[in-house]
């Protein structure tokens, strides 16, 4: 079977090295005959959807006054001796063209029957018409080559399927799956919406360090690298959080990142090593109003794109009250204590015994929480000893003011109250070194700065992190994040 799949392969690279070979001739050939097969430049006046509005009200077989010109990819060609019907395509859309000899005139048809491919870009100057049966079409006055195309369409371009391709040729997958272009764009929309909305708010949008001295801001695993010029270790940052509100420190109240975070994990259908994070604060605001705050966002993304069959109906729970309806065990007298395994084992939870407290919550919640949470819930009140940077509460210090918002069973965000007294800080950051040298990678470092900067004062803050790519899932109804991310991290082949 394996020696089949080789001989395939390699049946398929020399039917590859053979086109290659004939397009670069036909390259070579206009080259020698004066004729660019990649200009610099070429002059259009519409794009395709604007010819498909513009010219909408034909009648068939009507044709209209007004010559246009575009440009797009070829897609499709049905030769018929003088005469050739093209399908070319460009971002907004795609048009059958009508390619006559004695219209476009013997040079030009030279070309498109000689020189040109499948795959080529070509500048269109024709009028519009319907034909007999329709469709709205181009008559080509002038056609000729403004990208020449070494290599073919994908086989089965109209339907390419395979995850493996699609994601490592992301060009191919554009090209062949127009609905995933259109993914790509609410993505941009959804974003988009976000900033506005954001900025509406007085919201600042800033940039912090991605190079950090130290990986702070979130329990993750980070990569290292070295910078050479000061010989010193550098992380690529987990979380722009600890920058973020030393600026709010500074008097930027209103601040907001959207950017890129790095974290050395696995890779699954919620998770990528490289991701994209809206992190917000907001001062003299706590968890309460992040959760009206990320209400509105999630609700104004989803009208910006249209997306108005998602439930969006939001609940809030305290998450031991939700613990408790599920398992039917009261776990919040435990925590901290390393016995949560022991009150469990009966579940039968996919978790080593030795994991710690934590872990065991975590696959509770993951097991047999969130499966039953129907629609978009607020998960309230975590362990404080599991939320190093977040307040406690005033009468109840062992819970957190800390959120998480899970839709559709996938965690979108994760938002506190933000804890601002500094002497409790360095607390939580000793118990997080400690945690470290019992061999906790993603333990917090203690930092220092960070300390002075409390000591200097922040005043009440409330703090906000989205999960752009998985909210774009959940918004887009796409089954993975990796629909979502243009360049997904692969395994190397």
């Amino acid at each position: 079977m394996i020696e089949k799949q080789q001989q395939k392969n390699e049946n398929s690279q020399a039917t590859i090295d053979t086109i290659l070979a004939q397009r670069k001739n036909k390259a070579d050939t206009m080259k020698a005959n004066k004729i660019d097969p990649y200009p610099a430049r070429v002059k259009i006046d519409n794009k395709i959807a604007q010819v498909r509005e513009k010219f909408e009200s034909l009648q068939k077989e009507e044709m209209s006054k007004e010559q246009v010109t575009v440009c797009g990819r070829m897609m499709s060609r049905r030769d018929m001796g003088k005469a050739s019907f093209i399908d070319i395509a460009d971002g907004t859309g795609r048009i059958q063209v009508y390619v006559r000899k004695d219209q476009v005139g013997e040079e030009d048809f030279k070309i498109f029957k000689e020189m040109s491919d499948l795959s080529d870009f070509v500048l269109i100057t024709g009028v519009a018409f319907r034909t007999r049966t329709g469709e709205l079409s181009l008559k080509a006055d002038k056609f000729s080559i403004a990208t020449k195309s070494f290599r073919p369409l994908p086989e089965k371009w109209h339907g390419l399927k395979d995850t493996e391709t699609r994601y490592r040729q992301r060009y191919l997958d554009l090209i062949a799956n127009p609905e995933v272009k259109e993914v790509f764009k609410k993505r941009s929309i959804i974003i988009s919406s976000i900033r506005k909305k954001l900025e509406e708010l007085d919201f600042i949008e800033v940039e912090t360090p991605i190079l950090q001295t130290l990986a702070g801001g979130a329990n993750a695993k980070p990569f290292i690298t070295h910078h050479n010029a000061l010989d010193i270790d550098l992380y690529m940052r987990i979380a722009p959080e600890l920058f973020l509100k030393r600026l709010v420190v500074g008097g930027i109240e209103r601040v907001f990142e959207i950017g890129r975070n790095f974290r050395n994990e696995g890779i699954d259908r919620n998770h990528n090593p490289e991701f994209t994070m809206m992190e917000l604060y907001q001062a003299y605001a706590d968890y309460n109003d992040m959760m009206d705050l990320t209400e509105m966002l999630i609700k104004t993304a989803a009208k910006a794109i249209g997306s108005t069959d998602i439930n969006l109906n939001f609940q809030r729970a305290k998450m031991f009250d939700l613990i408790k309806e599920y398992t039917e065990l009261d776990l919040l007298q435990f925590v901290g204590t390393g016995k949560i395994y022991e009150q469990v084992k009966h579940l039968n939870l996919d978790v080593a015994p030795d994991a710690g407290d934590q872990k065991v919550l975590d696959a509770i919640l993951d097991e047999k929480v969130i499966p039953n949470l129907t629609q978009p819930t607020f998960v309230i009140d975590h362990p404080a000893i599991y939320s190093p940077l977040t307040k406690v509460k005033f009468d109840q210090p062992e819970i957190a003011e800390r959120f998480e918002l899970y839709i559709n069973g996938m965690e979108i965000c994760n938002a506190y109250s933000e804890l601002n007294d500094p002497f409790l800080q360095k607390i939580r950051f000793q118990q997080q070194m400690e945690a470290k040298v019992k061999g906790d990678e993603e333990a917090q470092p203690y930092d220092e700065d960070f300390i002075t900067a409390l000591e200097q004062g922040l005043p009440p803050t409330g703090g906000l992190g989205i999960g752009i790519d998985r909210l774009v899932m959940i918004l887009t109804k796409s089954e993975s994040i990796r629909e979502v991310i243009f360049f997904p991290t692969m395994r190397n082949i």
